[in-house]
């Protein structure tokens, strides 16, 4: 969520209906390593090399306003994660719209992160947590990477629907969050699904319950939220595709076809797996629909929470 990064190679032939070929387009990406392997993918699909120019700074808000602003012609895409719709909220100066600036080509997938508590803590359920939190006012506390992202936004959405007080403390890494858990330095928090099975299983911490809407493979036995107790509670680190606005719906498709056909392969499947991510590859009416519930959805938790904003 800290960088973006431009891939190139592309041009569309024969109008926005032809295939995407010799010439140069630009896909920013806010997931390094997905966006490696997608933009390899595509770059067999459409029978060229797709060459990653990293674009960062401002939590990649600089890439973002460059594809905002770059001409609708099939040569620029950019692949996002949720920093595109979160970003707005959380930033002062932020020159792009999330909704009117893009169009939509794919939701691609998304990854799970599990709610945990040390063992000391003495909860073991979604609804014990949120018991104790309550009677415990301002008491208990959980860790994040930094201000605005996924570890803090996952606890503030659920403070928000839980309606609990629940203290933040902030540290300067991911790596550096989670070995605050697992050490028992503070007593709840989100840790991505794919690093934390292994903790899990050794009791090192207790998973309490997922963030996605649906139970994640990794952990099959441990309830989602929602189910749990916090009725609407849903979180995913998503992944996706977006075009500059006004692209030619005909060309938006043909970049979904190709977006869709590389994110099925065998290469882009063992790296999802490998962060923990499930496949989606949604039309792009789906990945609009997204979108704008997202925009929704954040733009009343930041302005609920305090301390949220990163700047």
């Amino acid at each position: 969520m800290r960088r973006s990064e431009t891939v190139g190679g592309g041009r569309a032939r024969g109008g926005v209906t032809g295939r995407l070929s010799s010439m140069a387009f630009a896909v920013c990406a806010c997931f390094a390593p997905l966006a490696r392997v997608l933009a390899q993918k595509m770059g067999e699909s459409l029978g060229q090399q797709i060459v990653v120019d990293n674009r960062g700074g401002a939590s990649g808000n600089i890439g973002t306003e460059l594809v905002a602003r770059a001409a609708p012609d099939g040569y620029t895409i950019m692949a996002v994660s949720m920093t595109l719709v979160v970003n707005p909220f959380l930033f002062q100066k932020v020159n792009y719209d999330p909704v009117k600036d893009f169009a939509p080509v794919s939701l691609v997938g998304a990854a799970p992160l599990v709610l945990v508590a040390h063992p000391s803590v003495p909860v073991k359920s979604v609804q014990d947590l949120v018991a104790l939190a309550r009677s415990h006012a301002g008491k208990l506390n959980y860790p994040s990477a930094g201000k605005g992202t996924n570890s803090h936004l996952s606890m503030e959405l659920f403070k928000s629907l839980a309606r609990v007080n629940i203290t933040h403390v902030p540290y300067r890494g991911g790596s550096i969050a989670q070995m605050a858990i697992l050490g028992g330095e503070v007593h709840v928090g989100f840790i991505n699904a794919v690093s934390v099975v292994s903790h899990v299983k050794a009791g090192k911490v207790r998973a309490l319950g997922t963030s996605s809407p649906r139970r994640s493979s990794l952990l099959p036995d441990v309830p989602t939220i929602a189910e749990a107790g916090v009725p609407g509670y849903a979180f995913t680190t998503w992944y996706g595709v977006v075009a500059p606005a006004r692209t030619p719906p005909p060309l938006v498709n043909v970049l979904n076809e190709h977006v869709i056909k590389a994110a099925r392969s065998a290469d882009v499947g063992e790296r999802f797996a490998h962060e923990g991510a499930e496949l989606i590859a949604s039309s792009p009416s789906q990945f609009e629909a997204h979108i704008a519930g997202e925009v929704e959805r954040w733009s009343k938790v930041v302005k609920e929470a305090d301390g949220l904003r990163a700047d």
